[in-house]
């Protein structure tokens, strides 16, 4: 399931993945760190919410 920035709208799709937070495809959003953080604008994890 793909997740979308409630701040700026970037989509989250477990299938890329995020090169540049270190992150492999095939990464579920429930198993991104606690830490991380959205790479446009560093919104955090609960900034997220799932795509409709």
């Amino acid at each position: 399931m793909k997740y979308v920035c409630n701040v700026c709208g970037y989509v989250y799709d477990p299938a890329q993945g995020d090169s540049d937070g270190n992150i492999p495809e095939g990464t579920a959003f429930e198993d991104l760190p606690d830490d991380w953080c959205c790479p446009i604008c560093g919104a955090s994890k609960d900034n997220f919410s799932p795509e409709d």
